[in-house]
């Protein structure tokens, strides 16, 4: 490739790149994301309207969006309901036992008077007798008139049916009352009074059925004379009246009850309104018209209501972003943030589909949705903390979309179910390294979501029967199978379209049998052993840090992969060999260290390994100097008493720096490995210098500058490398309480100080 070609390929790939960190696009995408809600909530809260007229055939089908109610059935219900009154009676208390005993008292008392004539008297019982019923009748009716009880209506059915239904006395009996004696006339009272009474407790609407039971009840009696039986038997008749009336005012107050108390009959969401092709009669347009669904009435708020609601949940989103510790991972990259939405509109699609086949008959069909999809994929792809905040915006969402009940814009119950589900989820797989944690997973979103379920089933158990509870749990189970299967098939397109490094993939990195570890343990088995143990170092000095430790360690292994191009030519691969170095030009040797890293990146490439794994293989070494070659290539030119035609910039790494904790403390670890394996038989003091010392060259050389650690992080990586380094080394390193016994010996073994390479040992 020429180097014009070379520009233009590095043009393009940075303009390329640039997306990824434009503020411009970020608030693209969260305008984006604000219509995506929009648009995902408004067939549940905003309804279609129609553009039409009375009299034009409609282009498609009309449902009903909503519950809707139907005036024209309604108000023939009310009137069915209205005709099924009957004529309301009133039952007066009227006491006739009562009237007949004033009659008895009546003649008693004028039959004593012997001032008056037969004659006189026989006209007086014709005059007064006959008119006391109608006066008892009016006492009663003015006593109770103003009582509130009655109704006008009624009194004046009261007094037309009594005078339609008055008993007349005949002439004879007149003519016999004058000559009834006292004890007789006792006598009879009590026998008329009973006789009244009893056929009066009865209700009564025609009195000529009740008189015709008089003669009976008066034979039956304890009178024994024929005259005070007739008496009796008359009197009787003349104080028994009908006691249940017609009542006009309750009856009509009875149909308008009928009419309130009839439901309301509502065309059922879904049902159709106007067939397709049928012409819009003036009843359609007004129940169109009254609900809301004509274009013609501009009304706005509701669309600006929902627009607000999306806005606010994004915005409650974005203050995570900007306020939590995992900001900057989506802050500057905007590629991450597509993966986000992604992830939030399968997860919003996934609860559409399920909503389609819900109905109110059937609600218990959305717990069947697959809500807990989103968070697991949040928690393995992205960040755990943030896969607890867009649980909560699942949730709601799950209450608006799975909503089935009219009136109400949030469900309470698959809200709930959306956050027991995603909280477990999240539980279960927040340290995955395997796969089959998935599946467990899945066990757990099953057994939560049916326990959120039979929770809110047990509070409302009036509202469910037992076969709707079992198809609810049912129903549960099935949807968190339903979520493991999703993300299970969802995991590698995440990870190859975005190139996302997840545990679950790090682990799958980490197998021998990868051809590149293959390739490594078989052809510089030094450095394949070298690579585990600084994966060990790495991944424990990480994890005290806070960084990804997982990542530290599969990111170790293949670190020095360029390795294998030439592995004769790194110390750790040169076992009863001669050191090719000794032979070579320093330049050349230094090309060839060099190259390690690039050759590496290439190798990873090929075999299409993730991002973050070739970053550190690429940055590890970041742009550390070669002391050694360039020490030996000042004395070559001394001796050849030639100036250098090189600088210290030749003997560097090309970089670049560190960019993350992670490759930044694998650099570290790498170098701390070589050079506690280079000491013979190291102390616990060597070790502790050897570790401080290559940190703080690092430190000098402004190694860590393009990073985000720490001078507390740097601390916390020496001592967690110091505690490793003593139990991975603990054999060869000698302790303070053995240097004296072994200090003299070894003095002679080694026939020189000890104190290990320089900083700068090149690998």
């Amino acid at each position: 490739m020429t180097p014009k070609e070379q520009q233009v390929g590095n043009s393009i790939r940075t303009r390329t790149a640039g997306w990824k960190h434009s503020p411009a696009v970020r608030y693209a995408l969260f305008l984006l994301l604000i219509v995506m809600l929009y648009v995902s909530l408004a067939p549940k809260l905003l309804p279609e309207k129609y553009d039409i007229a009375i009299g034009m055939p409609t282009d498609k089908e009309i449902l009903a969006p909503m519950e809707i109610p139907n005036t024209k059935a309604t108000l023939k219900a009310q009137e069915q309901a209205a005709e099924k009154v009957g004529q309301v009676y009133t039952i007066l208390p009227l006491r006739n036992e009562v009237l007949v005993g004033q009659m008895m008292d009546r003649i008693f008392r004028l039959n004593q008077d012997d001032l008056i004539s037969t004659e006189e008297k026989i006209k007086i019982y014709r005059d007064d007798l006959q008119q006391m019923p109608k006066d008892f009748i009016q006492t009663f009716i003015a006593n109770n008139r103003n009582s509130g009880t009655y109704s006008a209506t009624l009194f004046q059915e009261v007094t037309g049916r009594i005078e339609e239904q008055q008993y007349h006395i005949t002439e004879e009996t007149f003519i016999k009352i004058p000559r009834l004696q006292s004890d007789d006339i006792n006598e009879m009272k009590t026998v008329a009074m009973n006789i009244v009474t009893r056929l009066t407790a009865d209700q009564i609407g025609d009195a000529q059925t009740a008189r015709a039971k008089v003669a009976e009840m008066v034979s039956t009696s304890s009178l024994t004379t024929r005259v005070s039986r007739e008496v009796v038997q008359e009197l009787a008749r003349l104080a028994i009246t009908a006691n249940k009336f017609y009542d006009e005012e309750a009856t009509k107050a009875a149909k308008v009850d009928a009419r309130e108390n009839t439901p309301t009959v509502y065309i059922n969401q879904g049902d159709v309104l106007v067939p397709k092709g049928e012409k819009i009669t003036q009843e359609m347009y007004t129940l169109l018209e009254k609900n809301g669904l004509l274009k013609n009435e501009v009304n706005y708020w509701p669309q600006f209501g929902l627009l607000l609601l999306s806005s606010l949940l994004i915005i409650g989103l974005i203050m995570y972003f900007r306020q939590s510790e995992v900001a900057s991972r989506f802050k500057y990259n905007n590629a991450q943030f597509v993966m986000l939405m992604l992830i939030i509109l399968i997860t919003i699609l996934s609860m559409h589909i399920v909503s389609i086949v819900q109905s109110d008959q059937r609600p218990y069909i959305g717990y069947l949705a697959p809500i807990a999809t989103g968070a697991m994929l949040i928690t393995l792809l992205l960040d755990l903390s943030l896969a607890y905040i867009c649980s909560i915006l699942f949730s709601i969402l799950a209450s608006i979309i799975l909503n089935v009940h009219q009136g109400q814009i949030f469900d309470f119950q698959f809200g709930f179910f959306a956050v027991i589900t995603s909280f477990a989820s999240i539980f279960a797989i927040h340290r995955a390294s395997q796969r089959s944690t998935l599946l467990k997973a899945g066990i757990m979103i099953c057994l939560f979501g049916s326990f959120a379920v039979f929770s809110t089933i047990l509070i409302n158990n009036n509202g469910w029967s037992q076969s709707n509870t079992l198809y609810a749990l049912g129903a549960a189970f099935a949807g968190g199978l339903l979520t493991t299967i999703l993300v299970i098939g969802l995991m590698p397109f995440f990870e190859v379209t975005f190139g996302i490094l997840s545990a679950l993939k790090l682990v799958e990195l980490s197998n021998p049998n990868h051809p590149l570890l293959r390739k490594l343990l078989t052809e510089t088995p030094g450095t394949y052993h070298h690579s585990v143990m600084v994966g060990n170092l790495s991944e424990a000095a990480a994890e005290a840090i806070g960084a990804n430790g997982l990542l530290c360690r599969v990111g170790s292994y293949y670190h020095d992969i360029g390795k294998t191009k030439r592995p004769g030519y790194f110390i750790e691969n040169q076992n009863n060999i001669e050191n090719p170095h000794d032979f070579i030009d320093p330049k050349l040797s230094k090309s060839i260290i060099i190259a390690h890293a690039r050759d590496g990146v290439e190798m990873l490439k090929d075999y299409k390994l993730p991002k973050p794994i070739r970053d550190i293989a690429e940055q590890h070494h970041g742009t550390t100097f070669l002391h050694y070659f360039h020490h030996k290539a000042l004395r070559l030119a001394e001796e050849q008493g030639v100036e250098p035609d090189f600088t210290e910039a030749d003997f560097r790494y090309p970089g670049p720096k560190a960019q993350s904790k992670e490759a930044a403390v694998v650099g570290i670890a790498d170098s701390v490995e070589a050079a506690v394996r280079s000491l013979r038989k190291p102390t616990v003091e060597q070790v502790e210098s050897m570790i401080e010392k290559i940190i703080k060259s690092r430190l000098d050389d402004h190694q860590f500058n393009e990073c985000d650690l720490t001078l507390r992080e740097l601390d916390l990586v020496s001592r967690t490398l110091k505690e490793t380094v003593m139990g991975i080394f603990h054999s060869r390193i000698e302790y303070p309480e053995e240097i004296k016994k072994t200090k003299v010996n070894d003095e002679k073994d080694r026939g020189h100080d000890n104190n290990g390479p320089t900083t700068g040992l090149e690998q």
